[in-house]
């Protein structure tokens, strides 16, 4: 009955007209979406550097990376249950909303790199000092609490 009675050709132009139509009239802006992405990811990385800071003032050491042998007390509550670093996942977090309201992917792995560079040149280092001031507690603390997250 139905047979072969409208050419294929006819029925692609048929159906590419009828997908242009819909996607003219259902555009996904993706905007709103990019928007709110990274101010998630802004805001969760901003709570991360502050519970930090907070956690370091509160235990009333130090804060200062760059001199972790004047750490006084070994902080591992607050944020520091989730994280060992949670400053550092903090700027992870940054970056990352960065990258998104950038809308690179490229911009985006940048975050991998930073995260690598934290890793060997700041945390490895850090940890290797606190290991020395506050030897089994320190280990402890390593086997239940994950470097980044």
């Amino acid at each position: 009955m139905l047979g072969n009675k409208i050419p294929p050709v006819i029925m692609v132009c048929f159906f590419a007209l009828v997908m242009a139509v819909i996607a003219h009239y259902s555009v996904i802006d993706f905007t709103a979406f990019i928007f709110y992405s990274a101010i998630i990811l802004l805001v969760i990385g901003c709570v991360f550097c502050i519970a930090g800071v907070v956690s370091f003032r509160l235990a009333n050491t130090t804060v200062d990376p760059r001199k972790p042998e004047l750490a006084s007390k070994l902080v591992t509550t607050g944020i520091y249950r989730i994280s060992r670093n949670p400053m550092y996942v903090g700027f992870a977090f940054i970056l990352t909303a960065w990258g998104v309201w950038l809308t690179s992917l490229w911009a985006l792995l940048c975050v991998i790199a930073f995260i690598g560079y934290l890793t060997w040149f700041q945390i490895i280092p850090e940890e290797r000092k606190l290991q020395k001031i506050f030897g089994k507690d320190y280990s402890d603390y390593k086997l239940q609490v994950k470097r980044w997250l």
